[in-house]
């Protein structure tokens, strides 16, 4: 792979991630919050492309400017001093192949398979919002279960709760809310899981977005994976719903 392909790949390669930083893209592999570092990568990697393709046309302008006989001279001297022209190897050229995948193939995000196989990432926060005196609450899966496990429903009970996920199934087909939790990218991406009861839909996708109302109920089972807890929701409804457009990502709402 000579410059000039180098300094292709570079700019092509900086502009699928700006393509992917300006969009959502960038969501199905890092949280939201890396997005001016995707951004800020992009620009790096095209305007290296840039100053690599610059030094190689003045380069091949330099080298116009000398007579045939110095170029055979410098030629003749590579082969005695190195036996052949140095040639870079074919295999480099596999280093294109990722970027074709990250330009045509998006992967879906981290689903059931992934989140009945990892144990709950469940763990206190230091300090939860204050939550409205009364009235229906939209909470965030993560949010709904740090407060039924470590809070033991504090201002939950009687309250009309609404939360979104993903669905996944254990092995006995009981299901499970589930939304991934990421520190920085989808490879470190862990479940947050609150068991359904009550009201439950009798056919459940799994992989399927549901939007689920309920009451919060003191029920609590153990993770088979590392024994965390996973809290549960008594189910008075519950709908599907489109995949976010952050589906690792999720907000506190009242």
């Amino acid at each position: 792979m000579n410059r000039q392909a180098q300094s292709a790949v570079l700019f092509v390669l900086g502009a699928a991630l700006l393509h992917a930083g300006l969009t959502d893209l960038y969501l199905r592999y890092v949280k939201a919050g890396l997005r001016p570092l995707v951004l800020a990568a992009g620009v790096v990697l095209i305007v290296t492309a840039v100053a690599t393709a610059w030094y190689e046309w003045r380069a091949g302008a330099k080298a116009r400017e000398r007579t045939e006989q110095e170029q055979e001279q410098e030629q003749e001297q590579e082969s005695v001093e190195h036996g052949h022209v140095h040639r870079e190897p074919r295999v480099s050229w596999l280093l294109v192949l990722p970027l074709f995948a990250l330009i045509l193939v998006a992967p879906p995000a981290l689903g059931s398979y992934s989140a009945m196989r990892t144990g709950t990432a469940l763990q206190q926060a230091y300090g939860y919002q204050k939550l409205p005196a009364a009235g229906p609450l939209r909470l965030g899966l993560a949010d709904y279960a740090g407060r039924a496990v470590y809070q033991h429903g504090k201002g939950l009970a009687g309250r009309q709760i609404t939360i979104t996920g993903f669905i996944a199934l254990d092995h006995s087909g009981a299901p499970y809310l589930v939304r991934m939790a990421l520190n920085c990218c989808a490879a470190d991406a862990q479940p947050v899981k609150v068991g359904l009861t009550g009201q439950v839909p009798p056919v459940l996708r799994p992989d399927g977005w549901l939007q689920v109302t309920g009451t919060y109920t003191a029920k609590r089972t153990k993770d088979t994976v590392n024994g965390g807890p996973i809290p549960y929701l008594q189910v008075t409804t519950a709908k599907p719903v489109p995949t976010p457009s952050d589906p690792y990502d999720e907000t506190w709402n009242n």
